[in-house]
């Protein structure tokens, strides 16, 4: 029960870390810098310290081996990040102030993730959660006014 407490509580933290720190990244990228060769030292980076950790992680499998257990969603998840990445990249160029622009789009990901999540996942979403993303759309009004 501790350990799970702990992963609980420090994946949430670990997230907003990363979070912050990658906000801070994005909008002190150089403006006279490719976007594209921006995101490759950031890739390059991100897979030589994902092989660091993979060397160091436990597994019962070769390098090679853990390959076999994946499916489209690596490939679909790269992807995505691409665009991630280069939308917060542009967003920031194109002037969204950092206290503002990844609330907004954190807010408008949470809103599109509630159907998602009730259809796909069977997610409950109660009373108190309706009135939780209704004050959600209230604040993106209120924060883009």
């Amino acid at each position: 029960m501790v350990k799970s407490l702990f992963i609980y509580v420090f994946s949430i933290v670990l997230i907003v870390a990363s979070n912050v720190l990658y906000n801070i990244c994005q909008k002190s990228t150089p403006e006279k810098a490719n976007p594209f060769s921006a995101l490759l030292v950031t890739y390059l980076t991100a897979a030589v310290l994902t092989l660091i950790a993979f060397l160091f992680s436990k597994n019962d499998k070769s390098f090679f081996q853990s390959f076999a257990d994946l499916n489209w969603t690596s490939i679909v998840l790269g992807f995505s990040i691409v665009g991630l990445e280069l939308g917060y990249l542009l967003a920031y160029r194109a002037g969204w102030k950092i206290s503002v622009g990844s609330l907004v789009a954190n807010i408008a990901l949470a809103l599109m993730l509630i159907p998602i999540g009730i259809f796909f996942y069977k997610e409950g979403f109660g009373l108190n959660k309706i009135l939780g993303a209704v004050f959600c759309i209230i604040g993106l009004i209120l924060i883009n006014k």
